[in-house]
Parts: structure tokens; sequence; C-alpha cells
């Protein structure tokens, strides 16, 4: 029962007595999601304020849905705080390659413009109303997709920061619907989730309904399953990369410096994931692949003094004992990588080097 889930969840996420801004797009999960948080909020001694990001992306349905998110305000007794954003704006800077997708940049803003208003109301944390068939969607989107081991640690219920909150991730659309039924709400269907354009509608209105006819009528919970014990292996280890990173990762100007004593002892999982935050703490974390990360792997395991190119136009200069990483066009000089780098020393493949 959503009810009791929700409950469950407000305490597991110790939320009782917080001040939260409930993300509300007007569609069936975030009015639920805005009520069941509404009858809780008496016992869970909740303060409750909505916030609604208007896109733009479907003129004026944009409009009406902020119309009909700020009437819910109205019906609940809470304040709402509205932000217009522009995902097409924020997608015409920089290179073609570095662009994030239409989606992406939707999100990007969302969430910057949900932040924005969380603060403004005095919120400790923004709900969102993602469930758990969002979650099995999105772990067998990167399954078909591929992934590594932490993709399919899928949505997690709380982010890293503890500043979103997802109190539903364990509830099915079903049990949404019957929620939402039983009290005669009223929501805002948009097209486009209909549509067979996306890939997730088409998972979420053919795939997973057959696959559960033909394989397992219990797929949901299955999916969920495996996010949720991803998720706790996941977390142990990034635990250890944190550890291991702050051990050996410092920034002098542009460049990271890698220290490379025991790189061969490492083990695989904990040597890519180190990689993997490498990239990312120099700005290029969304753009590295698999193969981006074995390729430096492979390099800091070697005894070879080399530079190869890396995603974000970053390049990686090895040597014996220490790395670096950081912008192929920085000037020469203080923080740069040392002349004695140069070397084309081979190390069992052909990533493009810098010349």
């Amino acid at each position: 029962m959503l009810t009791r889930a929700l409950a469950l969840a407000l305490r597991r996420l110790e939320l009782r007595g917080r001040s939260i801004l409930v993300a509300v797009s007007g569609g069936i999960d975030s009015v639920t999601l805005a009520h069941g948080l509404q009858e809780a909020s008496q016992r869970s001694a909740l303060k409750l304020s909505l916030g609604h990001v208007n896109h733009g992306l479907r003129g004026a349905e944009s409009d009406a849905d902020q119309a009909a998110v700020e009437a819910l305000g109205s019906q609940l007794g809470l304040a709402v705080r509205a932000q217009r954003v522009d995902p097409r704006a924020a997608r015409r800077a920089g290179p073609s390659r570095d662009r994030p997708s239409l989606q992406e940049s939707a999100r990007t803003l969302r969430y910057a413009a949900l932040a924005r208003m969380a603060s403004d109301a005095g919120a400790d944390c923004v709900a969102t109303a993602h469930n758990a068939d969002d979650q099995a969607e999105t772990v067998l989107l990167r399954i078909l997709r591929g992934s590594g081991p932490d993709g399919l640690a899928g949505i997690p219920e709380r982010s890293p920061d503890g500043r979103v909150v997802r109190p539903l991730l364990g509830v099915s659309r079903a049990e949404i619907e019957r929620f939402a039924a039983a009290r005669g709400l009223c929501w805002r269907e948009d097209a486009s989730n209909a549509s067979p354009r996306y890939a997730r509608n088409r998972l979420r209105r053919e795939w997973l309904p057959g696959l559960a006819k033909a394989f397992n009528p219990r797929l949901l919970r299955a999916l969920t399953g495996l996010a949720e014990a991803q998720r706790r292996d996941s977390e142990w280890l990034e635990a250890a990369v944190r550890a291991e990173a702050a051990e050996r990762f410092t920034m002098d100007g542009e460049w990271l410096r890698i220290d490379l004593a025991g790189w061969r002892q490492l083990p695989e999982s904990l040597s890519l994931r180190l990689a993997r935050r490498a990239l990312r703490d120099s700005g290029a974390g969304r753009l590295a692949a698999r193969v981006h990360l074995v390729r430096m792997d492979a390099l800091l395991r070697s005894s070879a003094r080399r530079v190869i190119e890396l995603p974000g136009d970053l390049r990686l200069h090895a040597g014996r004992g220490e790395a670096r990483i950081g912008p192929i066009r920085a000037p020469a000089g203080a923080g740069g990588p040392s002349a004695m780098l140069r070397s084309e020393e081979a190390v069992g493949f052909a990533p493009r080097e810098v010349r």
C-alpha cells in the first residue's frame, strides 16, 4: 500500500520534521507524491512546498502544466515556486561533440532550478516522484545499451549529498494509479510519454510487459532488487575509491597528478574506478567510456613513458612513479608535464598519441 510504503520511506530517509520542496511536474506520479506527503505531513511533522520547472518544450501545454501545479498548491494550501528554463539554448553552446542531448540538458537545468527553489524556500531537500517502474526501466535500458556494474545500481533513493530524495522509489506505478483513482486526483498527461520515438516509452509500453509475461511475472521486483543489491556494493567500492584517490591525487594548476606507487597491485575494479574518478576530477567524467578507462589503466600499470589523448581535450602523461592529466592546449611551464614523458614506448595497444 502506497501510504505505508511512503511512511517507511520517510523514516528510512530520516525526513521526519524536515522541510521538503516537492518537485511536481503535474503528472500522476508527482501529483500523487504531493498528496501522499500532505497526508503524512501531520504525522511526520513535514513542512512542504511545491516546486515546478517549466522547460517550455511543449509551448502552451507547458504553461498549462505550470498552471495545474499552481492550482494544486492552492488546493493543498502549499506555497508553489516555479522557474522557467531553456534546454535548447543550453545545447547551443560549445562544440557539438560536447553538447548534451535535449533530455540531458533538461535534466541538468531542472535539478539546478529545483536546488535554487529549495534554497529560496529554506527546504532541507527536494523530493522527486521516481518510482519502482522508473527504476526497472533505467536498469534494463542500461543493460541493453551496455553498462558497467555501477550503472546497474540505477536510481539512488537519496543523492550523495542528501539534497534529493525519492520516497516513492519502492512503489510501483500500479500502486500510484490505485492511490490516485481512490482519491479522485487530477493530473496532466504529457503526450510525449506515449511516443514510440523514445526508447524508454517503448520499453515501458511493450518490452517490459512482454518480458514479464514471457519470462518472469515478478520482473519489476527482480530488476529493482538487482539495483538495490548493486547499489550497496557500489557504495562500498566508492568509499574505497575516495580513500585511494585522497592518497594518490593532487591538483597542480590545471593538471591532476597521480601517484603510481603500487598501482600494478591494485585490483582492476578499483584501478578502473580511479581512472574514471581522475577523468571526472579533470572535467571529462560524462565523456568517459570503458575503452578510455581500460587504456588509461593499462598505461598506468606499465612502466612506459607515454602520452595519450583522452576525451574532453585532455591528455595523460605517464612516467615512472607519476602520471598527470591536463588540457591538451595548456601552456608549458609550472604544473605541466615534464619533458621526460615523451617516449613512444608501447603499452600493448595503439591509443591515439599526442606527438
